[in-house]
């Protein structure tokens, strides 16, 4: 097997495969980097010339893209021949939670996956490195593997577990200077040679002592590890806002005392409407599987528990909103600042807005949405995928807006669900004079100002502060 890896090839060009592919090229001129994909439409994005047109919105990525693009990275529906020329393959698709069958709601659908794997078996014709960058349930790469050993042409397949870190918001600078870069594989010869291919990759601009590399069940295990433990100490934190509500406590200056020590650490300490994204819950509810699999009750229930938590702080939310106007908010205007599940992305995955926002229209409320950089169509998507109610119905009580002012005008509360910056340069006053009064403000993320709207005269309420 060819050591130096001149040509690779990723399936799948996401919110993963898209960026780590392009840093890859823009970092590695020599390797010839082409990612595939069966969505035309996306595939099309990726190339426009217009560079604010990427399907993947993340800070930096069109500079990475416009600087690699068309000289060794090259966007296209052309799966099996990227597939017969690379040395190395990337598999990056969704693996979403099953929405059907054994283990709905929690296990992995390794569909795309699987699909992926026959591919590449029926058109491979000399040996191949496979690497697992999808994110994935425990001992996928042996399901892979024996696939791939499977196809009776005599190739020899290496398959390396290589997760991803990403933060999405931050992922161009993840990649270009990542904590560390996991690399799984066999113990073999064979599959310590794949491992130091690929690493040769990441040592292009990666220090080596940052990549790491393990067996090929501690990389895919680490991975829903580390998502499970950050995710734990965001339901921590949100089990004593609620206890700090009522007891008169400041869930900030809880955070900021115990942040202060240096065994627990500053980080995901901050209490809000809940985490999203598309993978905590995700790798939690993976890792509750597995356990549940190996017959683990007690392991299982532990970490569900802190999903439960996430979900329980959306609607106590939500509930408070319903609460605190009057008791009803059928027909009424409420305006929601923010759709993405985090600042500086476009991505509304798992985003607590989308379940604030479903338990609302359940009382009849009438949603106005702002978000800079979410389209109205994936705000309409994200409801009707819930399939709570018709299509129709969510066209009628579910408005966005292009501008804020627009979404907030005439409102009875305003709903703060994502932490965007642009949020605290508003002109408030001129908001408080176009809404109905009282006017109030229910801040999801602790990011406005709440003594200075109270001086304006709205009625402010923040998550782990009693009002």
């Amino acid at each position: 097997m060819a050591n130096k890896i001149t040509n690779i090839c990723c399936i799948g060009a996401g919110y993963v495969g898209g960026p780590t592919m392009a840093v890859i090229a823009a970092k590695c001129p020599h390797i010839k980097v082409t990612i595939v994909d069966l969505n035309a439409a996306r595939i099309a994005a990726w190339n426009d010339e217009n560079l604010d047109n990427l399907p993947v919105y993340e800070p930096g990525l069109a500079d990475i893209v416009g600087q690699a693009r068309g000289r060794n990275l090259f966007f296209t529906t052309e799966v099996e021949k990227a597939i017969d020329e690379a040395q190395m393959i990337f598999i990056s698709v969704n693996t979403p939670t099953k929405t059907y069958g054994l283990g709905k709601g929690k296990a992995a659908d390794l569909k795309y996956i699987e699909l992926c794997a026959r591919q590449i078996a029926a058109v491979a014709k000399d040996d191949k490195i496979v690497v697992e960058k999808s994110t994935l349930p425990v001992r996928t790469a042996e399901a892979v593997r024996s696939i791939l050993d499977n196809t009776g042409n005599g190739v020899k397949f290496q398959i390396l577990s290589n997760p991803e870190f990403l933060a999405e918001g931050t992922a161009v600078e993840d990649l270009l200077s990542p904590d560390r870069v996991l690399i799984g594989g066999d113990t073999d010869e064979e599959g310590q040679a794949a491992i130091q291919a690929l690493a040769d990759v990441y040592a292009e601009w990666i220090p080596k002592e940052r990549i790491l590399t393990t067996n090929v069940w501690s990389s895919e295990l680490s991975k829903l590890t580390a998502n499970a433990f950050l995710a734990q100490r965001v339901s921590s934190i949100n089990a004593m806002s609620e206890l700090c509500e009522k007891t008169g406590a400041d869930v900030n200056e809880v955070a900021r005392a115990i942040g202060m020590d240096s065994r627990i650490g500053p980080k995901f300490l901050k209490a809000s409407v809940g985490f999203g994204g598309s993978c905590f819950q995700k790798d939690i509810l993976n890792l509750v599987y597995i356990a549940k699999s190996y017959g683990l009750n007690e392991v299982a229930d532990y970490w569900e528990q802190v999903v439960i938590m996430n979900d329980h702080q959306k609607s106590r939310f939500a509930a408070n909103i319903v609460k605190t106007l009057y008791n009803t908010v059928s027909g009424k205007k409420i305006a929601f600042l923010g759709w993405a599940f985090k600042k500086d992305t476009n991505d509304t995955r798992e985003s607590a807005a989308i379940q604030v926002a479903d338990e609302l229209l359940y009382e009849q409320a009438s949603i106005a949405v702002y978000d800079p950089k979410v389209e109205s169509e994936k705000v309409l998507a994200d409801l009707d995928y819930l399939d709570t109610r018709s299509k129709d119905e969510n066209a009628k009580l579910v408005t966005t807006f292009e501008d804020a002012y627009e979404a907030c005008k005439d409102a009875h509360a305003i709903a703060v669900l994502t932490e965007w910056d642009e949020f605290k340069g508003y002109d408030w006053q001129r908001i408080y004079d176009n809404m109905k009064k009282p006017a109030f403000v229910f801040d999801g993320r602790s990011v406005l100002d709440g003594k200075k709207l109270e001086e304006i005269g709205f009625v402010f309420q923040v998550i782990g502060k009693s009002k």
